[in-house]
């Protein structure tokens, strides 16, 4: 073999010991950023980790804004019926009531709380009042009940009655349009708050609304015979002549007038102080809300004779056989 010839098989056995090694290089630095890449997730998902009595970050907990109430993809606990259930445990072990000998039980709820700013202004607002917000969503309902927490300890070395602020307020995690009477006793409830609640555009989806003929039944089950009240608002006119409509049909519900929204403090806290009011708020849109009040049966003189009554509840006549028609 002569001199030339050993001389390009060795610059090539170099060349391709380079390029391996070159590889090499690559291929760790690569590992190397992947291994990186790793230990920041791995610190995003720790990072939400908030001890009790610490405000929580929001940033941790952010979570799609709607989910579809009707899905079973959650499995939720709850009572057989309302007395099996103990408010005191997880919710209001230190209510103010506790040494009245009251039973404690929540009287407003605030239906969809989101992020808890409307639960939480209740809290003070309605100090008389127990306040419960109720949320599906596992990781704001997670951020509400640090909040309260958090809150509840900075008011520990505050005065007596200080100290007592937001005991009388609580979250939990559950569907509203499944379990409320697992959980509420007959006219027990005083106020019912659904703020910009998920519209569901679609026709197919409109059973999924919040406010629908037979939740409106089953809440007016829940709410006292008179002077409870049921409040909703929403920056989509569409979804607010939806509740019009159906509140309107229902011989149970008044509607209060423009005068008695204003006497109502609740109402205007209702359209300022909730995270999403305050977003509407600052994109300029408009916000569209009403008040029902809930009536006695004799006021309304509701009976089995006209309770389906064409016209009534939305009672329409239908024409088809299939339907029950004539």
């Amino acid at each position: 073999m002569s001199t030339d010839s050993k001389k390009e098989e060795s610059d090539a056995v170099v060349a391709a010991g380079t390029k391996r090694i070159r590889e090499e290089d690559e291929n760790e630095e690569k590992e190397e950023e992947e291994e990186k890449d790793d230990e920041k997730v791995e610190k995003v998902e720790k990072a939400p980790i908030t001890t009790d009595g610490i405000m929580p970050q929001k940033k941790f907990y952010r979570s799609r804004a709607h989910c579809n109430p009707l899905s079973h993809n959650d499995a939720f606990d709850y009572p057989i019926e309302p007395s099996a259930f103990d408010w005191t445990v997880d919710h209001y072990p230190n209510h103010p009531d506790l040494s009245k000998n009251k039973v404690i039980q929540p009287d407003v709820l605030d239906v969809g709380c989101g992020f808890g700013g409307l639960t939480i202004q209740l809290s003070t607002l309605l100090p008389q009042n127990t306040i419960l917000g109720i949320e599906i969503r596992a990781k704001v309902c997670e951020y509400v009940r640090l909040r309260i927490v958090a809150l509840r300890k900075e008011n520990q070395s505050s005065t007596q009655q200080q100290q007592q602020q937001y005991e009388n307020a609580s979250v939990m995690r559950s569907n509203a349009m499944k379990y409320l009477p697992h959980y509420f006793r007959p006219n027990s409830i005083s106020k019912l708050f659904f703020c910009f609640p998920d519209p569901h555009f679609k026709e197919k989806n409109h059973r999924r609304r919040i406010i629908s003929e037979r939740l409106l039944s089953e809440y007016i089950y829940l709410l006292k015979p008179t002077h409870a009240r049921l409040y909703c608002v929403t920056d989509v006119e569409e979804l607010h002549l939806w509740h019009v409509k159906k509140c309107n049909a229902h011989p149970l519900l008044r509607k209060l007038s423009d005068e008695e929204m204003k006497e109502d403090v609740c109402v205007e806290t209702m359209r300022m102080v909730t995270e999403e009011g305050k977003k509407v708020e600052r994109a300029g849109a408009g916000k569209y809300y009403a008040v029902y009040e809930r009536i006695g049966v004799k006021e309304g003189a509701v009976h089995a004779k006209n309770f389906f009554n064409e016209g009534e509840f939305g009672v329409v006549r239908s024409n088809n056989k299939k339907d029950g028609g004539d």
